[in-house]
């Protein structure tokens, strides 16, 4: 696919993902938001890649939505590309953060340079965030009299905890790579130099020994037990996908490469071999 705004990258098996409008900071754009989209759903059905990296181009991640509009740019009467639902439009950052919510594969973040807006907001929806020192980020949507996009009110409060979330986005100030690792808001700070490399390596390193269906899986039960209302949820789908990993030729190699001291070699695929109760929560 011919993409204009993000370029898709294969490195091993991590699909490397840039934000590509480096003259324009990286800002955020419709046309951005469906490219990334049309990436992830690539890389979901490409069984070569077990993981994406999500990195921009040039000094920024990302400045935010693209203001060329000007006083109009969140106006919705001057929004030809909306996405209409009953009476409302919906906020083009919060379709592509439940579309990585649902994504079956690891995402990783690496934050190398600032990232305001939905620059931020974006990212939470990445399992791991890791940044360069020369990232920034802020949550700056009540400065432009608007409030928090892409799921943020959501994802935001579940990363740093409600009273640093309303902090953050109250004030709209901008805080450094420090900071977001002192507020669990990146796991990781890296010289500029090294990020991607790291990041890559990072990447590499959490999903190179365990099952891609098994992580599949484990991604979607961890995030999705943070809306339920206790463990009793939690047992029944476990139950159901020990009994069906169980059985599988992923479970007789992770047991036979263990008693063997080798490494495995799991078999199964992401793209025909999960359970049929997934997705579950549908």
């Amino acid at each position: 696919m011919d993409f204009k705004t993000i370029i898709l990258e294969q490195r091993d098996n991590i699909a490397v993902l840039f934000l590509n409008r480096p003259n324009k900071l990286n800002a955020f754009t419709f046309s951005m938001m469906e490219e990334i989209i049309a990436a992830l759903d690539i890389i979901e059905a490409d069984d070569s890649y077990h993981a994406v990296l999500i990195s921009g181009k040039g000094r920024a991640f990302c400045a935010g939505a693209d203001l060329s509009a000007g006083q109009n740019t969140f106006n919705p009467s001057f929004d030809d590309f909306a996405v209409k639902e009953n009476d409302f439009r919906r906020d083009s950052g919060g379709i592509l953060t439940l579309h990585m919510y649902k994504f079956s594969k690891p995402i990783v973040v690496a934050c190398n340079g600032p990232a305001v807006g939905i620059g931020a907001s974006m990212q939470l929806a990445a399992d791991v965030r890791l940044a360069s020192e020369a990232a920034r980020f802020g949550f700056v949507f009540n400065n432009r009299g608007i409030v928090p996009d892409a799921c943020s009110s959501w994802f935001l409060p579940k990363i740093v905890g409600i009273s640093q979330a309303l902090e953050l986005t109250y004030s709209g100030r901008i805080i450094n790579a420090e900071e977001a690792l002192k507020l669990n808001l990146v796991s990781s700070v890296h010289h500029a130099d090294d990020l991607l490399e790291d990041a890559l390596a990072f990447t590499r390193n959490m999903v190179q020994n365990s099952a891609p269906v098994s992580i599949a899986l484990t991604r979607q039960m961890l995030w999705r037990s943070l809306g339920s209302s206790g463990p009793y949820e939690a047992h029944v789908i476990e139950s159901k996908a020990i009994d069906s990993r169980g059985s599988s030729a992923d479970a007789q190699e992770g047991v036979n490469s263990f008693l063997e001291k080798r490494a495995a070699v799991f078999t199964n695929k992401v793209s025909t071999d999960l359970p049929d109760f997934f997705p579950w929560w549908e």
